[in-house]
């Protein structure tokens, strides 16, 4: 087993009995040196202000389209709520597509059709949540209005009657993506054992059924208060504008939006298994037996998640891949091997799955696993794979900041962890 993965989770489902393993092993070492000692040439330009209700605002101008990205982020994701107040976060991330004090009806959806935007649209995850559209340039001060009113007055227009219709659509989403759908479980087996209860990593996004029905009015409005406020979010325009303008513009609709209580960053809780766990799990909507394995692993942004990723597509991806070769080329038990990493900002995790042939033993799949891993100690790693896998990984990265909106999203995140900023001003 390779060095760096010392401490692994395994899954394994089937559509009679599938079964689910965790395997794990207490380890540590001492942190490498700080990412912001490595420099790097590549730099985005931006300009970046704070308001004194806490508003954090990036701006980057690109002018290669007559466009705007305008992008929220509210440092509000699943690791915000508490056992038995799950899903709120990913509530809000629909609750927030609705109509607000002064935009009416339709929210941001029948604007954004108004004004020729490309869709409004969300996402949460487990450390924050997004809210983001582009605009044509001429539309970025109703867009600033929009998020400002959003922020500022949404939460007045929460009724119980609008909540209870939104707690079904959510219930139908995790109906549909979870619960209804071959190994729609695995995450929930797998976080449920690798970090510990009461730990923020160890329920999914989308929270309980139980937890949603459970919730509130009042439940849903103090965690609004808590969370959606200035001092908690990242606003980012990207694009085609006037900057002293736009700067203009945020001051007059958002400096009204009064500050929220101080938040505090929530310290690193990597997970740490002390031993080798396993668990079954049957799945009826399963028609192959799987095997998952899962490792804690470093947080996003860490020294080590770098290397990582280059070890983990090394592993798995290609013909030439240590677990291609053994399990689909030499031993047949699958088509194809996933492994990658869900790293988060308190911990990180290495997963691996297969989803062998129908009547493979996964006794023998975890078996052609371990050889697979003793070829890569064996053999290693020759340095043009090395190379090609670091300049696919490079232009991976540089295609994510091909739109205004992705280097919005970019530009949102890395601030948000001190010293680790590789977008530079």
């Amino acid at each position: 087993m390779p060095r760096n993965l010392t401490a692994s989770i395994t899954l394994l489902a089937a559509a009679s009995i599938p079964a689910l393993g965790l395997l794990g092993c207490d380890h540590s070492k001492p942190e490498s040196k700080s990412q912001s000692e490595h420099s790097s040439q590549f730099a985005i330009n931006y300009q970046q202000f704070q308001l004194d209700n806490g508003l954090k605002v990036l701006f980057h101008i690109d002018r290669s389209d007559p466009v705007v990205a305008v992008s929220l982020t509210a440092h509000v994701g699943s690791a915000r709520e508490k056992a038995g107040r799950t899903g709120f976060a990913h509530l809000f991330e629909h609750l927030l597509f609705l109509e607000s004090e002064n935009l009416g009806k339709g929210g941001l959806d029948a604007m954004s059709a108004r004004i020729g935007g490309s869709g409004a649209n969300g996402s949460t995850s487990r450390d924050v949540t997004n809210y983001y559209q582009t605009v044509p340039k001429d539309a970025l001060e109703k867009m600033l209005w929009a998020e400002a009113d959003k922020l500022g007055w949404f939460i007045n227009t929460v009724t119980e009657p609008v909540l209870a219709k939104e707690k079904q659509v959510v219930k139908n989403e995790k109906r549909q993506s979870y619960d209804n759908r071959p190994y729609g479980h695995t995450q929930y087996v797998i976080d449920r054992n690798l970090y510990p209860e009461g730990h923020p990593y160890n329920w999914q996004v989308i929270g309980s059924l139980e937890d949603l029905q459970n919730a509130t009015l009042g439940d849903v409005k103090a965690f609004f208060r808590r969370w959606y406020v200035p001092n908690n979010v990242t606003l980012v325009v990207a694009g085609d504008f006037d900057p002293e303008q736009a700067r203009a513009w945020v001051y007059k609709y958002f400096d009204e939006v009064p500050a929220g209580e101080p938040i505090a960053r929530a310290p690193r809780q990597p997970a740490v298994l002390k031993e080798t766990v396993r668990r079954y799990f049957e799945d009826n909507f399963a028609r192959e037996p799987a095997l998952t394995l899962a490792w804690p692993a470093v947080e996003r942004y860490h020294p080590d998640s770098y290397p990582l990723a280059v070890l983990l597509e090394y592993l798995s991806d290609g013909k030439r891949a240590p677990l291609y070769r053994v399990l689909v080329e030499d031993q047949q038990l699958t088509a194809g091997v996933s492994m990658g990493s869900y790293d988060s900002e308190l911990a990180g995790q290495v997963q691996l799955q297969v989803h062998a042939f129908e009547g493979r033993d996964l006794d023998a799949v975890y078996a052609a696993i371990e050889q697979a891993f003793a070829l890569f100690e064996q053999e290693g790693i020759a340095g043009e794979d090395l190379e090609r896998i670091k300049a696919g990984q490079e232009i991976g990265f540089y295609n994510g900041l091909s739109s205004v909106l992705g280097k919005g999203f970019q530009l949102a995140q890395y601030p948000g962890v001190p010293g680790r900023c590789r977008l530079r001003e």
